[in-house]
Parts: structure tokens; sequence; C-alpha cells
């Protein structure tokens, strides 16, 4: 069924309304997992190891949007499809309305070499059994989801 465009006007005019009266956010986050290997990436403005990812523009979808963060993020390029493995509920101390889908992926190839900047100051591969000192709770709780078949939480987790 086709909108004529007052149809889609009066869609773009509710659902931006909507958001803006909701004020939700929608992240994307990946686990490029290379055997026990996992690629985590620190950030010069937050503290902590984490997954490559960042928020969901309009028009992407929410693995574009993770595929296109981890690019961006790490320097590798997620090849193929990536499995959703959760969505969240990222109540942190700065919001209560961020969603967060996290995907695993496990098809990839290395793009370009990337170096510290203004927004990530590391990115490295770590085995699941010997994470970094500084990795955040979220990390932590989902490569235990993933990996040892931890059951999954709801709230991301900080």
């Amino acid at each position: 069924m086709q909108m004529n465009g007052f149809q889609r006007w009066r869609a773009k005019v509710f659902l931006t309304l909507k958001g803006l009266w909701h004020r939700m956010t929608l992240g994307s986050r990946v686990m490029v997992v290379d055997g026990d290997k996992v690629l985590l990436i620190r950030h010069t403005y937050v503290p902590g190891w984490q997954f490559p990812g960042g928020g969901v523009s309009p028009g992407e979808t929410m693995e574009y949007a993770g595929a296109r963060e981890t690019l961006e993020e790490t320097g590798y390029r997620v090849v193929g499809p990536m499995e959703l493995f959760g969505i969240y509920h990222n109540s942190s101390p700065v919001t209560n309305r961020d969603h967060v889908a996290f995907y695993v992926a496990k098809s990839f190839e290395k793009a370009f070499e990337r170096k510290p900047d203004h927004e990530i100051s590391e990115v490295a591969w770590f085995d699941r059994h010997a994470l970094p000192e500084k990795v955040t709770p979220a990390t932590s709780q989902r490569i235990d989801e993933y990996f040892d078949g931890v059951p999954k939480r709801d709230v991301w987790g900080y």
C-alpha cells in the first residue's frame, strides 16, 4: 500500500514528534570474534575497554550501523551477515532511554590500520580468558553470555 504526499508528511511529523517526546535512542555494538579472541576498543572520552559501536542514524539498519561503526572505530570490515545476539536496555547513569542491538561478527577482514585519534585511543584483540583490567561490565557480561552460555540479561549494564 502506497502513501500519498500528505500521508507521508503526516507520518514523518508524527514520528519525529514521537521521537522527540520519548527521546529514545538506538545504538548498535558488535563483538568481532576470532576463535577465543574478541576485538575491543578504548575511547578517549569514556573509561574502559568495550565493543565497537555507536548510534543508528536515520536511514540505517541496526546491522549496517554496527558494521559501519566497527570499520570506523577498528579498521576491520565485517564481511557477510552478523548474528543478532540480543537487544538490551541501556540504563546507564547518563540515560535510561537508550537501547543497544548487539551483534556477533565472525567474518571480517582488516581494511586499514586504525591509528589513535580524538575518539579512539586503542584497538586490540584479547583472549576471552585474559581480558584487560578495565573492561566495562557490559562487555564482560556479553562475553560470558556468548561464550559460556550465562543467562542473558535484558539490561546492557554499566
